[in-house]
């Protein structure tokens, strides 16, 4: 059960939380009533977990444009500048998945994603954004092991309903121009004395936001994967 925060930018948190969550049921449901949502004033709280790991499907092409460069290994993760939510949402994905405890700190990373997010501040949720970072306890025992992890994304593409919704209603997103996008790909996981590591497969849904006159930004992680 979510408590109430003591601090003055608690209620706020808990009401992006509260967006973020029910945004993907309401994706599912119609764009209409994602776009009625997102204007509500009245939001009760939700958790919000982390993406559950998924197999990979089919790559789905995308009509905004051409993609956009990946941020480098061992580098903090850079938004890029496209206007393509799919391109958008694969870049967030990978940067999501991946950290280098022997590049930099955990709050520089946690910073560095809270970057991607829109700065139209009722609808980004940072709260979903902080819980894919590992806290600092157990980023201070992954940094003892040199641990990092990179990530290959496979594909990204719309939810089937999101889609529905979009060829039903075009004109209900131009409101809030936030977009469900599913992101399937792979996590390897490497530390000193094994550099071969693990790997396994994760997917995500994430809402991003693309207004036509500027870059797309992260608006938060679902709580759920929607197909």
């Amino acid at each position: 059960m979510a408590q109430r925060s003591p601090h003055p930018g608690g209620a706020s948190r808990v009401r992006r939380r509260a967006l973020l969550g029910t945004v993907v049921l309401v994706v599912l449901v119609a764009l209409a009533g994602l776009a009625a949502y997102l204007t509500r004033d009245g939001r009760s709280p939700s958790e919000t977990p982390g993406p559950k790991p998924s197999s990979p499907s089919a790559a789905s092409a995308s009509p905004f444009g051409p993609p956009a460069p990946r941020a480098r290994s061992r580098a903090l993760p850079v938004p890029p500048k496209t206007g393509d939510p799919i391109e958008f949402g694969k870049a967030a994905a990978e940067a999501l998945w991946s950290y280098d405890t022997r590049a930099y700190s955990q709050p520089a990373l946690r910073k560095a994603l809270r970057g991607w997010l829109t700065t139209e501040v009722k609808y980004a949720d940072p709260a979903s954004v902080d819980k894919v970072v590992p806290s600092k306890v157990l980023w201070e025992e992954m940094a003892a092991n040199g641990q990092f992890a990179t990530a290959k994304v496979h594909e990204g593409h719309f939810p089937d309903a999101f889609t529905r919704a979009l060829q039903e209603d075009p004109g209900a997103i131009t409101q809030t121009y936030i977009y469900a996008v599913t992101v399937s790909g792979k996590q390897s996981i490497a530390w000193k004395g094994s550099p071969a590591g693990g790997a396994e497969s994760r997917t995500t849904t994430l809402a991003v936001q693309c207004r036509p006159d500027k870059s797309c930004a992260l608006v938060g992680v679902m709580p759920a994967v929607a197909p």
